[in-house]
C-alpha cells in the first residue's frame, strides 16, 4: 500500500461496517482531523452519495461544504459501469484500456461523452444554481464520496481540482476497492479510506447497512 494512504486496519476486507452515510462520515471525520492542521480548507463532496458523507464531515470538523459535480461515462449496455468520467468544468477522463477492451467506436465514445456532459450541465444547474465555484487557490481540498469502485470518477475530479492550484488534495472515502486505491494514491497528496476491500467483485453498497440512491431534493437539503 502506498505510504500516503490512511486506512482503518481493523476494517480491512469487512462488509456492512457503517449504519448509513452519515455514520460513515462521522468516522471519516475522526481520521481526517489530524490532517487538517489549519482552517484554510474546502470540502467538496461528489453528489449524490458523497454529499451526506461530506455533510457529516463538514459538521464535525466545522469546515465549509460544497459540491464537485462529476459523472461517470456509462457503458451503453451496462449503465452500472463506466469507462471514464466528465467533470463540472468539462474535463473528460477516459479509461483508454477499457475502451479498447470493450471495442467502443469513436462515434460511440463521443455520443456517450456528449450525453454525460449534458447530465453534468443539468445537475450543475440544479445543485449549484447561480453559486460560483469556490476559490481553491492555496487551500487544502478534501474530496469526499461514499466509496470508490473503479476510482476513475474521483480521479477526474482530482485532476480538475489540481488545475486550480490547491495547497494539497486529500481524497476521503469510507470504503474503496484496493484497485481504486492503487489508481488514486499516486495522483493525490493523501488518501483516507477506512474500509479497503480486495477481491474481484466490489460494491460500495456492501459497506453500508442502509444504502440507497439519493434524490436531488435530499442532496439540496444537506447543502442547504
Amino acid at each position: 500500500m502506498v505510504s500516503n494512504v490512511i486506512e482503518e486496519s481493523a476494517f480491512r476486507d469487512r462488509e456492512f461496517l457503517f449504519k448509513d452515510r452519515l455514520h460513515a462520515g462521522e468516522l471519516l471525520a475522526d481520521k481526517l482531523r489530524p490532517l487538517l492542521v489549519d482552517r484554510n480548507v474546502q470540502l467538496l463532496a461528489v453528489p449524490s452519495g458523497g454529499v451526506p458523507v461530506g455533510y457529516a464531515v463538514a459538521q464535525k470538523l466545522k469546515i465549509p461544504l460544497d459540491v464537485a459535480i462529476v459523472r461517470k461515462i456509462q457503458i451503453p449496455w451496462n449503465t452500472e459501469a463506466g469507462f471514464g468520467a466528465v467533470t463540472w468544468d468539462g474535463r473528460v477522463l477516459l479509461n483508454e484500456l477499457l475502451v479498447d477492451q470493450l471495442a467502443l467506436s469513436t462515434g460511440t465514445v463521443e455520443q456517450c461523452v456528449s450525453r454525460t456532459r449534458e447530465i453534468v450541465r443539468l445537475r450543475t444547474q440544479v445543485l449549484r444554481g447561480a453559486r460560483r465555484f469556490p476559490d481553491l487557490n492555496d487551500k487544502a481540498v478534501v474530496l469526499v464520496d461514499d466509496g470508490l469502485a473503479s476510482g476513475f470518477t474521483m480521479l477526474a475530479a482530482a485532476e480538475s481540482i489540481r488545475t486550480q492550484h490547491p495547497r494539497k488534495i486529500i481524497v476521503a472515502v469510507p470504503t474503496g476497492s484496493a484497485s481504486a486505491i492503487d489508481l488514486l494514491a499516486p495522483k493525490v497528496d493523501q488518501l483516507v479510506c477506512l474500509n479497503i476491500r480486495g477481491g474481484p467483485i466490489f460494491a460500495v453498497a456492501d459497506a453500508y447497512e442502509a444504502w440507497y440512491d439519493l434524490s436531488d431534493d435530499e442532496v439540496q437539503e444537506f447543502l442547504g
